[in-house]
């Protein structure tokens, strides 16, 4: 047997090029195989197109993981990309399961760090993650809706900001209105709320809402959604949560001292 490959779980941002990082580059260009779902292989397709691809479609990411071993296993060097970050809501949990689950601790892991979503979405939105906030997705394929609204629930009574991950898809639709429902409960109606679709490309789309009219506001599962906490405000069409500045220091001077 050849001697053991590698597995790399690679970043690769929201989609543009210019938000590749450094090194997510050279995974990919050092990379004998590179494994992904389709979309996210075409976001790359000018980054080192001379190494083999193969892609795969939605909900395929067991059978990625495992061929991304099974070549690696045969002295491959294997770059396993992801949307975003490879460790929120990526690749690199699922690889170290699996890795886990067949006892292949030999097979060196490396982990490339991407701009995920809710970074992208919060720069085009302003300054709405300056304080605590909570990470949820809506999607119940993995996670019990029942457990979704638990967790919604607990972030909203604690006045965290919220990122909500995968809001509403073709076949799922009533998760979304029952957490805008369940929001309505613990924020204000003038709440901020910030949409943003396709961050940094093409067809990419920003809305400033407010949590009264987010029902109306057209979601999918390429979109992410933050909801503001009670401080959050907007102004100038960005939207802004304080951080507690204001409470120790005067932001009306302009004066250096």
């Amino acid at each position: 047997m050849r001697p053991s490959g590698s597995v790399t779980a690679v970043g690769i941002g929201p989609g543009s090029p210019e938000h590749i990082t450094p090194a997510a580059r050279q995974a990919l260009e050092s990379a004998d195989v590179i494994i992904g779902y389709h979309a996210y292989l075409h976001f790359i397709a000018d980054i080192a197109p001379h190494v083999r691809r193969i892609g795969s479609g939605m909900r395929q990411e067991v059978e990625r993981v495992r061929y991304a071993i099974q070549l690696a296993q045969h002295g491959n060097r294997v770059a396993l990309v992801s949307g975003g970050d490879a460790g929120i809501y990526g690749m690199a949990g699922l690889l170290l399961e699996m890795l886990h689950a067949q006892r292949l601790s030999e097979i060196p892991v490396h982990i490339i760090p991407g701009i995920s979503a809710l970074n992208a979405a919060a720069a085009l939105l302003g300054a709405p993650l300056m304080t605590d906030f909570a990470v949820i997705s809506l999607s119940d394929y993995l996670v019990a809706r029942e457990t979704i609204l638990h967790r919604v629930e607990a972030a909203a009574q604690a006045d965290l900001v919220l990122c909500l991950y995968n809001p509403k898809s073709s076949r799922r639709r009533e998760v979304f209105d029952q957490v805008c429902e369940l929001l309505r409960h613990y924020r204000a109606p003038e709440t901020p709320v910030g949409v943003v679709r396709a961050a940094y490309r093409p067809d990419q789309q920003v809305t400033l809402t407010t949590l009264e009219r987010l029902s109306d506001v057209p979601v999918d599962m390429h979109t992410l959604v933050i909801v503001g906490n009670r401080s959050t405000y907007v102004h100038d069409n960005r939207m802004v949560t304080p951080r507690g500045y204001a409470e120790h220091r005067n932001l009306n001077e302009s004066r250096m001292e």
